[in-house]
C-alpha cells in the first residue's frame, strides 16, 4: 500500500485538520464528535441541510458545505457510517429555527444512525425531516443496503435543496424537492480497479488484469457482472442503457448529465465518457441541458466512473444554476 498518510488509524482526524486549515474562515471543523459546518451557521430563519457518511468519498460530503449547499456534514471513519451523536451535534449546531433536512444515502448504517439522531433531535424540540437517496439501478440489494444504493443523485440533491433553502423555502418544500430529485434520478457505475482502505492495506476486492466490475458500489460492493475490459463506447452503452431504461428517460426529455470519477480516473478519460454519453443520449432524442464532469463522489483510489441522469424541469434547472460556494463546488458566488 502506497498512500500519503501517517498512521492509518489517524487518517480521518488528520484529514479534518487539513480541511480546517485549508478553509479557515469558511468552514468550522469540530472534533469529538466530528462534524463540519459553514462558518456562518446557524443561519436564522433558513432550513438547515445536514448530510454525511463514511470518509473516503471526498469531496462528498464535507467538500459540499457552504452557502448554496450543505450547512453541515458528518464524516465517519473510512467507509463507515458516522454515529448518531455526530449527526445530533451537527443538527443542533446549524439549526436556525426553520427545521433541518437530513439527506441520507441508502446504506443501512447511515439510515439507522440518521434516524436515531433525528429522534434525539425531535426529543429536544427540533424539527427534522429525512430523505433517503436510492438512485443506483445496478442491484436491488447489496452488502450494505436493503434496496437500491444511494450514489450520484446525492450530490445533485444537496446542490438543488441547498439552493432552495437559501431562498427561504420552508422545510416541507425543501424535503419535497429532495424527493423529486431522487425520484427523477438514476445512476450506475463501473470499476476498472479496486480501492484500498488505509486500515486494510490491501485491495477491497480482486480484479484480473483485463476484468472490470459493472455496477460496482462506492465501497467496492459487487455489481451486476464481472466482464472483460471494454471500450469507453461499449461501457457507456451498458451503463447509460441501464439508466435510461429504468426511469425511463424518453425522447424530448431534458437532463442533467453527471459523469463522476471514482477517485483514480484521469479527467481526460471522464471527458471521453461524457462525449460517448452525449452521443448515446442524442441518438435517443434526450437533450443534455446541464452537465457535471469530475470526481465528486469517490471511492478512495478506485479507477472507474459512474453516470447519473436527472430529468430536469424549469424549477430544478434554475435551482441547479443558483450560486454555490463550497470547497468542492462553486459557481455564481
Amino acid at each position: 500500500m502506497k498512500k500519503l498518510i501517517n498512521r492509518p488509524e489517524d487518517v480521518v482526524r488528520e484529514a479534518l485538520a487539513g480541511i480546517a486549515l485549508a478553509h479557515a474562515g469558511r468552514l468550522v471543523v469540530h472534533t469529538d464528535p466530528h462534524w463540519i459546518a459553514r462558518a456562518d451557521a446557524p443561519v436564522a430563519g433558513k432550513v438547515a441541510i445536514v448530510s454525511g457518511g463514511g470518509s473516503g468519498h471526498e469531496p462528498l460530503h464535507g467538500g459540499f458545505v457552504g452557502p448554496g449547499m450543505l450547512d453541515a456534514a458528518c464524516p465517519g471513519e473510512v467507509f463507515t457510517s458516522p454515529t448518531p451523536d455526530q449527526m445530533l451535534a451537527a443538527t443542533q449546531a446549524v439549526d436556525g429555527g426553520a427545521g433541518t433536512l437530513h439527506i441520507v444515502k441508502n446504506y443501512t448504517g447511515d439510515v439507522m444512525n440518521f434516524e436515531m439522531a433525528a429522534d434525539l433531535a425531535r426529543d429536544e424540540g427540533l424539527t427534522v425531516e429525512q430523505v433517503v437517496i436510492d438512485d443506483d439501478v445496478a442491484v436491488k440489494d447489496s452488502l450494505y443496503t436493503a434496496g437500491r444504493r444511494g450514489v450520484g443523485a446525492t450530490v445533485l440533491a444537496e446542490k438543488i435543496c441547498g439552493a432552495a433553502a437559501e431562498e427561504g423555502r420552508p422545510l416541507a418544500e425543501v424535503a419535497g424537492l429532495c424527493r423529486t430529485v431522487n425520484e427523477r434520478s438514476r445512476s450506475m457505475g463501473v470499476a476498472l480497479t479496486s480501492c484500498t482502505t488505509p486500515m486494510a492495506g490491501k485491495p477491497t476486492f480482486d480484479l484480473g488484469e483485463d476484468e472490470i466490475e459493472v455496477g460496482v458500489g462506492i465501497h467496492g460492493e459487487p455489481g451486476r457482472e464481472r466482464r472483460p475490459q471494454a471500450t469507453a463506447r461499449e461501457l457507456v452503452d451498458t451503463l447509460a442503457g441501464a439508466v435510461v431504461e429504468d426511469l425511463p428517460f424518453t425522447s424530448g426529455d431534458k437532463v442533467l448529465a453527471f459523469v463522476n470519477g471514482m477517485g483514480g480516473t484521469p479527467l481526460m478519460e471522464l471527458y471521453v465518457v461524457y462525449a460517448e454519453l452525449h452521443r448515446f443520449l442524442e441518438e435517443r432524442g434526450v437533450e443534455i441541458a446541464r452537465n457535471l464532469v469530475g470526481s465528486y463522489m469517490t471511492a478512495l483510489d478506485m479507477a472507474g466512473c459512474s453516470i447519473t441522469l436527472l430529468r430536469l424541469d424549469d424549477e430544478l434547472t434554475r435551482l441547479w444554476d443558483a450560486p454555490v460556494d463550497t470547497p468542492g463546488l462553486r459557481w455564481g458566488a
